[in-house]
């Protein structure tokens, strides 16, 4: 049913989309047709794809180190209090200065290969990841810790068999949410300095006036994203199958 209501939903944008474009008779350097468009991914299909595989490779390393580097932050700031003291102030800095307005740094920096938009892409995602799982390391059930205290629990062993199993959830949830902003971090580098990615696809259209081009790219980077976001929500249902949800569904979902 999900799928069906998905597939209808698509459909539904693209029939407004084309019905927009007739009434409104722009031309198609302004807008193009969704027909335009699924033309324009089936004439560059090769292009478009040597590009998107360049832009999954940075959002796929970009989400591997972010998530290993904000699950290592979340744990030194739950095991020790002095990192405490220290990093959380200057995580909370870290957050006052626009992710974006670092990307020209960073190129200047790591170049303008693959090595820039994966640092982009890591910076995104690093922050969403240590939040959430920090706030469900510092947020267990005191019962549980009480239980752990009760039975002379070593503290680095409530810590790996109690407070991580029981943040989980939470860190689930910040891992959602970077999958869903993995891709910006990387199209944004790919804008501010590449010879190749989807980003640099879209500018190059953009300035050729290809539109049609440009909106293709732009539909495999959002199906890159939508994808990349169920996968993930899909691997975290299975591998926390004890994390209910409590929402009413309709029957039959």
């Amino acid at each position: 049913m999900r799928f069906v209501r998905a597939t209808v939903t698509l459909a539904a944008i693209l029939v407004a989309w084309h019905a927009v474009v007739l009434v409104s008779g722009l031309p198609h350097f302004i807008l193009p047709s969704p027909l335009r468009v699924g033309a324009m991914l089936a004439d560059r299909a090769s292009l478009i794809a040597t590009h998107a595989a360049y832009t999954l490779a940075e959002i796929l390393l970009g989400l591997a180190l972010g998530t290993l580097l904000g699950c290592t932050t979340a744990l030194t700031l739950a095991a020790f209090r002095p990192a405490r003291r220290w990093l959380l102030p200057l995580l909370v800095v870290s957050q006052a200065v626009p992710v974006f307005a670092l990307a020209p740094i960073l190129v200047l920096w790591f170049g303008y290969g693959m090595a820039s938009k994966i640092v982009m892409a890591t910076l995104v995602i690093y922050f969403p990841v240590t939040s959430a799982f920090y706030d469900g390391l510092r947020r267990t059930d005191p019962g549980w810790l009480d239980l752990a205290r009760t039975m002379d629990g070593p503290r680095w062993r409530v810590l790996w068999h109690v407070r991580l199993p029981a943040a989980l959830p939470a860190f689930a949830s910040g891992l959602r949410v970077a999958a869903a902003v993995a891709p910006i971090g990387a199209v944004v580098g790919e804008w501010v300095g590449s010879s190749v990615g989807l980003g640099f696809l879209m500018l190059h259209a953009n300035a050729r006036m290809q539109t049609d081009l440009m909106f293709a790219a732009l539909a495999v980077l959002a199906a890159m994203a939508v994808t990349l976001y169920v996968a993930v929500d899909f691997v975290l249902r299975r591998l926390l199958p004890w994390q209910p949800e409590t929402l009413l569904t309709d029957e039959g979902e």
